[in-house]
């Protein structure tokens, strides 16, 4: 076709040019003059549509035939690299864009958010997540994760980058790299999933920003009923350097068991129960050229703030700590409550200081207004997306409209014997719209109070109130 179209284009440019130099060229005289008079389309171009329109039909049965004949899946799984992506490779990403405003502040949450009393905290505009994945898998049952954060362009980081193994006798999957510590349901969710636009106190002064580098094996049962994880972990976040180096290993043993217990003939009904548990092994105290003292929990207001309003500061003189978390997931159909509780003790050097032991939980109930439930995944014990009672997304996915409020109390006491990060009390309450299974407007009001506080410019208590709002996708 390319060429019959070159043909007439230069049919047509020759008619233009004889019309404005008076001459032809020759072999193409008589063409140009049943083009210059209206005739119909020279013999020429007739045969060569022909032939062609006869080529065209014979590499279409051709093709029907091949197909015809192929064994099942092959064409599916036939490799396309450098033309398309490899067999196995998927694409995801997300775009979170939050507004948060402080409506009201005390002297005290002042201080914790900008070290003088008497500056409030700052309203924020701020591109939450960009975030852009690789995952697939290759031969070998090798899977692999590269997951990069892009939201500050001027230090972008990764998130989940790793290299596993499948079918692995024992462990069944085993995953080397940056990945999710197994404790803080609230965190092992994704983002794009949670209720609310921030983590509750507890979970991210625990697990702050959740990921590190290390070993770790993924198991579940058969029936799906029962599933873990669990490894060693480095303490230190590596995601914007991608290195840790110290004569001090601070290490980590995690893990997590999970149990689902689930209405097989309607999966808007289930309960879950899990625990996980860690111990690790702080610096604490580091010489020259050692690693950070990684004994350190803060956490911000649940918001986003400059600052984090709750820190014990690193704890000199940590040995070893300890972490003992539970967790609970009821729904029924649009109705869910979950809750989680976790502890930390944590051992000092008796020349420094008492051990310590620090605390929190929170409790959240949900509930939609329209006919949608959020399932559970049982192979990882997490949290799904939102789906219909009704199945109504299956054929009308854009018109998905499900609207959900919810309410939170959380609590996190960082405070004990010389140690004072303060303790946090927290209420928040939250509208979400889901307008597409993959989009979602979230507005959230948060009414933080805050005591027990190491003084800041002579503060050591506070309250603050802030109201915040998210757009946000998925792909």
């Amino acid at each position: 076709m390319f060429v019959i179209g070159c043909a007439l284009v230069a049919a047509v440019a020759g008619a233009d040019e004889s019309r404005n130099t008076g001459h032809f060229r020759t072999g193409h005289a008589s063409q140009i003059s049943d083009l210059n008079a209206g005739s119909a389309t020279p013999a020429s171009v007739h045969t060569s549509l022909h032939d062609l329109s006869e080529r065209v039909a014979a590499l279409e049965a051709e093709n029907r035939s091949l197909r015809a004949t192929a064994p099942p899946g092959e064409l599916e799984t036939a490799p396309m690299w450098p033309w398309g992506p490899p067999p196995g490779m998927e694409l995801q990403g997300r775009i979170h864009f939050d507004v948060w405003t402080y409506p009201h502040s005390t002297p005290g949450t002042n201080a914790f958010e900008s070290g003088d009393a008497t500056i409030t905290p700052q309203d924020r505009l701020e591109l939450r997540r960009a975030r852009f994945a690789v995952l697939g898998e290759l031969p070998g049952d090798t899977i692999y994760k590269l997951d990069f954060e892009l939201s500050e362009a001027a230090d972008p980081q990764f998130r989940d980058l790793y290299v596993g193994w499948k079918n692995v006798p024992v462990f069944q999957t085993l995953i080397v790299g940056n990945q999710k510590r197994p404790y803080g349901l609230d965190h092992l969710n994704s983002s794009n999933f949670n209720v609310f636009m921030e983590r509750p106190l507890v979970v991210q002064a625990f697990n702050r920003n959740n990921r590190r580098l290390g070993l770790l094996s993924y198991g579940v049962t058969q029936d799906e009923a029962w599933n873990w994880r669990g490894g060693v972990v480095n303490l230190r976040e590596i995601q914007s350097d991608g290195l840790y180096a110290s004569d001090h290993w601070q290490l980590e043993l995690v893990g997590r068991l999970a149990r689902s217990f689930w209405n097989t003939e309607d999966e808007s009904r289930y309960l879950h129960l899990g625990v996980a548990s860690s111990l690790a092994v702080p610096d604490g105290n580091p010489g020259p050229g050692r690693a950070i003292n990684q004994a350190r929990f803060r956490t911000e207001p649940e918001t986003r703030s400059r600052s984090t309003w709750l820190d014990t500061g690193a704890i000199a003189g940590a040995e070893s700590f300890s972490v003992l978390a539970t967790e609970l997931v009821f729904n029924r159909g649009r109705f869910q409550a979950v809750a989680e509780y976790q502890n930390i003790w944590l051992n000092r050097d008796p020349a420094v200081g008492d051990n310590v032991f620090f605390y929190g939980g929170y409790l959240y109930l949900s509930y939609f207004l329209t006919p949608h439930y959020q399932p559970w995944n049982r192979n990882s014990g997490i949290l799904g997306r939102v789906r219909s009672l009704t199945g109504e997304e299956d054929e009308n996915w854009w018109c998905y409209n499900a609207w959900q409020l919810a309410v939170r109390g959380s609590y996190a006491d960082l405070s004990d014997s010389d140690i004072l990060g303060g303790v946090g009390k927290n209420l928040t309450v939250g509208l979400n719209w889901y307008w597409t299974p993959r989009s979602r407007l979230q507005l959230n009001c948060v009414y933080s109070d805050i005591s027990n506080h190491m003084p800041v410019d002579g503060q050591t208590f506070g309250s603050a109130l802030s109201l915040g709002g998210r757009v946000q996708v998925d792909f």
